[in-house]
């Protein structure tokens, strides 16, 4: 059931499995007041553990090839996560990524992003979409390096705290 993969210079992606899920939490936590301005869950973020639920359902969603939940590392230490959502109805999927604040700038999560959106087409995705807050601009820079191309705004669309941000959606096909 494990996925691991090497991305070079010591970076790699490995299964969201439940270790990896708590090996990561000290992580989120140290990064959580960053995180809040941008991620609805880094809100009900529990660095005790209170999101094993929601770990379990992402890695069942793994294994019925609706997900690819991810932790990335740095020479064995987790350093982030990336994601997929996937919808095998419409062939579409999301991707989700955050890196820790002194990993940030590296080239980290854009490789890491590659790796799902190739793993992603080769499946038979046949589109591939970011959504972000339109003022996270270093999350809009990373679509727009990706070759992502922005398609529109969903406006209120994203409750983070208690505010709704306006969503900008980014879509990418294959080629």
């Amino acid at each position: 059931m494990g996925f691991e993969r090497d991305l070079g210079d010591g970076i790699s992606l490995a299964l969201r499995t439940p270790d990896m899920a708590r090996a990561v939490r000290p992580v989120a936590a140290a990064n959580l007041d960053r995180l809040r301005q941008w991620e609805p869950w880094a809100h009900w973020f529990d660095p005790d553990g209170a999101e094993d639920d929601w770990n379990r359902e992402q890695l069942q969603r793994y294994i019925d090839g609706r997900a690819i939940p991810a932790v990335l590392l740095h020479h064995g230490r987790p350093i982030g996560s990336v994601s997929a959502q996937l919808d095998r109805y419409s062939g579409t999927g999301e991707l989700g990524y955050w890196l820790a604040a002194d990993m940030e700038g590296r080239g980290i999560a854009q490789r890491a992003c590659q790796e799902l959106i190739t793993d992603m087409f080769a499946d038979g995705i046949a589109r591939v979409e970011i959504r972000t807050a339109v003022h996270n601009v270093r999350s809009i820079r990373l679509a727009e390096r990706l070759g992502f191309e922005r398609e529109g705004t969903l406006r209120s669309a994203l409750p983070v705290g208690d505010v709704r941000h306006d969503v900008a959606l980014f879509g990418l096909l294959p080629g």
